[in-house]
């Protein structure tokens, strides 16, 4: 089980692949990029960003392309180094080295992997095709959630949203092959013709577990229809970022009564749940619809979800036939990949996926130094100061209102780089014997990792990222921001050599003050200091919040991409309100710094100019059309694009940096800029 806390993702992700060729030096290192064809006025995404756009073409084994991909690819090249060195050592059995070495050889080992087929599997299709009565049903549908399968709905273990001092059991909606509800009813072309391609591959997949085509097909599309069903109960994206709409803490009795179909009295211990006495659900209408569904679909029709959701799972882990299958629709289809990465890539994927603080202990043992950490670590606490500041500067906020945002801010707990101390995969077993096996166990393991928090202390060291993950979040009920080191890197060149109009708007800006931000988002700023969900605003302040921030949501809206898609300004607005007040902080920082206050000029450019290149650099990529089809219907992120353009065109500091003026496409009149944080 997967404890999914209420985070809040600095970077959007993008599939890593082939290199820079090599390292650029500092001292040209946005000059380089930049596009002078292009007015910074009209697209400074373009303008900062598209001289390496035009001379670096997505890979045909990636959805898309850019900075992130490059620090991955500096990453991939580290672990690749860790897993080869444990996998060609004589370690001993149950060590760090032999697991880490394992896991890598056996998803590698393809004539093994051809030779054991589904075999790993064969335990749990037996028992599917023995179901006989709703008893049967639920006992293996148990069992697929703790591989991490997830059929029907979407159990975690997460800290209380009202009482972050303990941890509850949370069920959320689920069950869906395709990424969420919109891709089983939009009615747009796009969207219907990836619905038929997802029935031919369900069938595909049942074809290739030995079912005749024709069995396939019928039972596809019986599949379908449960899984449609469960969408259209489901909630949209937009809806699932309000907490308290999404908290309803019912007792043991009440969620019988909601749907005692599932007899959670057998259910849950089943699923390695105990000692509760009540449980947090989401979304209660999709559970009266999930027992609706149970209640009138025969067992057959559960019995073929369950195969499929099996299947889909571990799909890369069986064999070359299913994994071109599962390739064909996940990336091909629904993001417009056109090869796999090399297997070395996807095994690492892999194991990152399956015991990646593992993995991290070693990377940071060899690549991640001391004075790394101490860099990071001033740059944040230069960064709080410059947002206590701007929240003591407020022109909008009352004194009781703000005395508590600088209580808040002041208790945020920053983890930087790496965690100080590891989980213990002491129990998990990792042998050469079957890459699928591997995985099941690993999924298992990490399933009751997150069941046996239940009753315990809260461990707020944890981290939820490992250090080689380019990427960080804000947990609102541990009121945190964690950063780990991959996300701060700059790819090609060593953070020692770069200026600080680099470092602060790279890191500062676009990771270090966008997380912080989310802590006084549209959803973070309804936790406390202490993590939990209560209000703590006055009335007033709150609808000049919102006021505010529906002038964000308006701006996004009106953003189109591909054809009539347009952005969905309401469901990616923390995001937005983050990146601004990410912007606006970083600059704040780096002003107080000699450089800031300088005249002094590189590469033709001042210091305001750099910062707000190195923010742009930051979001530096391009996405195949399916790829950003999908973000646009399925992620909480705006385009990375439109994550530069969007809050930019927000901020003077800006405007005069670049001498925007009126009839530029990116100045916004006065009464339309957004000014929140």
């Amino acid at each position: 089980m997967k404890n999914i806390p209420i985070v809040l993702l600095a970077v959007a992700a993008l599939a890593a692949g082939c290199g820079r060729p090599s390292p650029r030096g500092a001292e040209h290192f946005l000059a380089d990029d930049i596009d002078t064809s292009v007015s910074p006025g009209r697209d400074f995404f373009k303008y900062a960003n598209g001289r390496w756009l035009a001379a670096n073409p997505i890979p045909a084994s990636e959805q898309g392309w850019g900075v992130g991909s490059l620090v991955r690819e500096e990453t991939y090249a580290r672990l690749r180094s860790i897993c080869e060195d444990a996998a060609s050592s004589s370690a001993a059995a149950g060590s760090p080295a032999q697991k880490i070495g394992d896991y890598y050889f056996a998803a590698l080992d393809t004539a093994t992997i051809e030779r054991v087929g589904i075999a790993p599997l064969r335990a749990d299709l037996d028992r599917i095709d023995a179901i006989s009565d709703r008893a049967s049903l639920l006992a293996e549908l148990a069992v697929l959630q703790t591989y991490g399968a997830g059929p029907l709905f979407s159990p975690f273990v997460a800290q209380d949203e009202k009482n972050s001092a303990a941890y509850s059991f949370h069920l959320w909606q689920g069950g869906l092959g395709l990424p969420n509800r919109d891709y089983y009813v939009n009615t747009d072309a796009r969207t219907a013709g990836i619905r038929r391609e997802y029935v031919a591959h369900v069938g595909a997949m049942l074809g290739l577990l030995g079912e005749n085509p024709d069995s396939a097909a019928a039972h596809a599309a019986g599949i379908m229809a449960i899984e449609t069903a469960l969408a259209k109960a489901s909630r949209k994206l937009e809806d699932l970022r309000d907490p308290y709409r999404n908290y309803h803490k019912l007792s043991l009795r009440a969620l019988g009564a909601l749907a005692p179909a599932l007899t959670w009295a057998t259910l849950l211990p089943a699923m390695a749940i105990r000692g509760v006495d009540s449980v947090v659900v989401g979304q209660p209408e999709f559970f009266a619809e999930a027992e609706r569904l149970l209640s009138s679909r025969n067992p057959g029709a559960w019995k073929e979800y369950l195969r499929w959701t099996l299947v889909n799972r571990f799909a890369s882990t069986l064999g070359a036939a299913f994994e071109r299958e599962h390739f064909h629709f996940y990336q091909t289809v629904l993001s417009g990949v056109k090869e796999p990465r090399p297997r070395w890539k996807r095994a690492l994927d892999a194991e990152e996926r399956a015991m990646g603080d593992l993995l991290g202990q070693s990377f940071v043992a060899r690549y991640v130094s001391p004075s790394m950490k101490a860099r990071y670590t001033k740059l944040v606490d230069d960064m709080f100061a410059a947002y206590a500041d701007r929240i003591r500067r407020l022109d909008w906020m009352s004194e009781a209102t703000r005395t508590k945002a600088l209580a808040k801010l002041g208790a945020v707990t920053r983890k930087v780089c790496y965690p100080d101390k590891w989980k213990d995969y002491s129990a998990l077993v990792i042998d050469r014997s079957s890459f699928c096996a591997n995985q099941m166990r690993a999924d298992v393991w990490e399933y009751n990792y997150y069941a046996a928090k239940l009753g315990k202390p809260v461990d707020r060291t944890e981290w939820e990222m490992t250090p080689q993950t380019y990427n960080a979040y804000y947990n609102p009920s541990n009121n945190e921001i964690v950063l780990p080191a991959a996300g701060l890197l700059i790819p090609g060149v060593p953070d020692s050599l770069v200026d600080d109009a680099i470092i602060y708007g790279y890191a500062g800006a676009s990771t270090i003050g966008h997380e912080v931000t989310h802590g006084f988002d549209d959803e973070g700023r309804q936790f406390d200091a202490a993590g939990n969900l209560r209000n703590w605003w006055t009335p007033e302040d709150e609808k000049r919040f919102n006021a505010r921030a529906k002038l964000m949501v308006d701006q996004f809206n009106g953003y189109v991409v591909l054809d009539s898609l347009h952005v969905n300004g309401k469901a990616c607005l923390g995001e937005n309100i983050a990146d601004l007040g990410g912007v606006l902080i970083g600059y704040d920082a780096f002003k107080k710094t000699h450089e800031g206050r300088s005249d002094t000029l590189i590469d033709g450019l001042t210091g305001d100019q750099r910062f707000f290149l190195a923010y742009a650099y930051s979001w530096l990529g391009h996405i195949r059309d399916e790829g950003l089809a999908r973000q646009v219907m399925t992620d909480v992120h705006a385009p990375q694009f439109l994550r530069v353009n969007g809050p930019l065109s927000n901020v003077p500091a800006f405007y005069r940096a670049f001498a925007l003026k009126p009839g530029d496409a990116m100045e916004r009149p006065d009464s339309l800029r957004v000014s929140i944080w």
